[in-house]
Formats: C-alpha cells, structure tokens, sequence
C-alpha cells in the first residue's frame, strides 16, 4: 500500500490540493502530521472517498485531533505526531523512543518544516517537510511510504 504524508500546510488548502491530484488512484491512504487542520477539514468534506488521517499541530488551536496516532496497515505499526509533544526540535529520541514502546516500525513527525528521512535504530524516521512553508531551503514536499510484501520505502518528493 502507498501512503501519503504531508505536514505544515498552514492555511494554503493548494497545496493539499496539489498533492491529492498527483497522488490520487495510486495512494491507499494519506495523513496529515498537523498544522493544517482548518483546511484539511475542508478538503476531506471534498474528497469523502479518501482515507485521510490526522494529528494536532501546535498552531491547530481548540483541537480535537489526538496529539498522536498509531495507524496499521499491512501489518506495519506507524506512528504518527507532529512532533512538538515529543521535543523533535532538539532531537529525535524521544520520538523513536514511544514509536518503539508502541510497536512501531514507522515514526513520523512534522513541527520543523525541515525533511527528514532516515533509518534510526531500525526504525523508519519521516519527516515529509512542509508543503507550504519549507525551512531547509528546499521545495515544498511531502513524503510517501510504500508498504509491500518485500519490505518498507520511504520517500520524499517536491512539490
């Protein structure tokens, strides 16, 4: 299964928009690391037919989302925050420390608006980027992570 992270909208619905219309058909499911939750309300009430899941972000005030989601799919645990909670700013420990106690293979996270995508201590460790308002000089983006029979890859691409 392909799914589709995104992180950090902040308002510009586009480019949750953008990403739907070249990922549409070919992912299972996308999910949104927070800070977008106004619009991507929007955008789900648009698109009932999608499986989109979500997590607060420290901007997404009077929240209802959880802070945090475990989400299985295939077999594979994920993880899933914005990252603010578990302190991403100053490292990833903390983050790969609770997707470990919780059985997870996948660990994703958004709040800095930087990519990230490593392997930490057997742990998946993704961090699409910002789709609107990047920090680390590079594109808007979002990642993916492709669930098969041979294994996990993930990837981040521009948008």
């Amino acid at each position: 299964m392909k799914i589709v992270v995104m992180s950090d909208s902040h308002g510009r619905r586009g480019a949750i928009d953008e990403i739907i219309s070249r990922t549409r058909g070919t992912a299972g499911m996308y999910i949104h690391l927070g800070d977008g939750e106004q619009e991507l309300r929007s955008v789900m009430e648009d698109n009932p037919d999608l499986d989109i899941r979500h997590v607060a972000g420290n901007c997404d005030w009077d929240s209802s989302s959880p802070r945090a989601s475990i989400i299985k799919v295939s077999g594979v645990r994920i993880f899933a925050t914005h990252g603010h909670w578990y302190g991403v700013s100053g490292g990833l420990e903390r983050l790969c420390s609770n997707a470990v106690e919780n059985g997870c293979q996948i660990a994703l996270y958004g709040h800095t608006h930087c990519r990230y995508n490593r392997i930490e201590g057997g742990i998946y460790v993704l961090n699409p980027g910002s789709c609107a308002l990047p920090r680390d000089g590079f594109k808007p983006s979002f990642g993916t992570i492709d669930i098969t029979s041979q294994g996990i890859v993930t990837n981040i691409t521009d948008l």
